[in-house]
């Protein structure tokens, strides 16, 4: 065959490789999305904000303040300008609630399909492993991304209904207004998101580890709660720049005037290089592993 001929015969093989990708991707989605462990986890986040501005409102029905000088940042806020309730819930979330709901995900990714049987038969498809392993930790992201939103859109209607909502008072003492407010609350969002890219595939390749879906979710789990305790721990203050967890309430910048974007620099970067480990580390187990299941 000549070279003409060969590259006419691979033209057409470009637009199915890319609808097979989109399609992939897109069963990834929704086989994710729909699961009921799934909802589940976005109910118990959504329940979160509902939670908190109800207690927040009965305890200052008496004019008291809120918080008490305890409980997640701008607890206090709240009362004066139900925004910071969004403000509230993802600082009192990311910690453990939104990350464990991601380890969950994305520790059941590969290891879910090995122990359900299905990881074989997704195999045969002309997909390929690395198309389908990127499919699988996009999904993962997707996830990050409503989760995330889920517990900031309830938290804005929580706030919105029981609270007054107006301009916002920054952590500079200056006062934007409630649309520039909102803006910097849907950008919090994100970048809470993306804070969990480096968990989220970190969730990733341990489920490439085994094929016990359960082991997998609860190794990943045990991991975030390992290192969040030792980014609490003084002895090894060392390395506690390195950790995925450390920089993660930087977001809390984004509420000053002007803006600081050190620290949320460095937690980006430092998501990055976890996706790039990390994700280095799936791809490699996952194309070299004997698939039996």
């Amino acid at each position: 065959m000549s070279q003409a001929e060969s590259v006419a015969a691979a033209a057409p093989r470009a637009p199915r490789r890319v609808w097979w990708t989109l399609g992939i991707l897109r069963s990834e989605l929704t086989t994710t999305l729909r699961r009921g462990r799934t909802l589940a986890l976005l109910g118990v986040l959504a329940a979160v904000p509902v939670l908190v501005g109800i207690a927040v409102r009965i305890e200052t029905g008496d004019g008291s303040p809120a918080g008490g000088g305890g409980g997640p940042a701008f607890l206090s806020q709240i009362t004066d300008n139900g925004l910071f309730l969004v403000f509230a819930a993802l600082s009192a979330t990311l910690p453990v609630l939104l990350p464990m709901a991601v380890g969950v995900v994305a520790g059941d990714s590969v290891a879910g399909e090995a122990s359900g049987g299905t990881l074989r038969y997704l195999l045969v498809a002309p997909a390929g492993r690395t198309r389908l392993l990127l499919a699988k930790y996009a999904s993962v992201l997707v996830f990050c991304l409503v989760a995330t939103l889920v517990v900031a859109v309830s938290a804005l209607a929580v706030g919105a209904l029981l609270f007054p909502v107006g301009e916002v008072t920054t952590i500079s003492g200056t006062r934007i207004g409630f649309g520039e407010g909102l803006l910097r609350a849907g950008l919090i969002a994100v970048v809470v998101a993306a804070s969990l890219t480096g968990f989220a595939a970190l969730g990733l390749f341990v489920s490439t580890l085994t094929d016990s879906g359960i082991a997998a979710m609860a190794a990943t789990v045990g991991v975030l709660i390992s290192v969040q305790i030792l980014d609490t721990m003084p002895q090894p203050a060392g390395i506690h720049p390195y950790l995925f967890p450390h920089y993660w309430l930087s977001f809390t910048d984004l509420l000053r005037d002007p803006v600081h974007w050190d620290e949320m620099v460095r937690n980006l970067g430092l998501q990055a290089v976890y996706v790039t480990v990390f994700g280095s580390a799936a791809w490699a187990r996952f194309t070299a592993k004997d698939i039996t299941a």
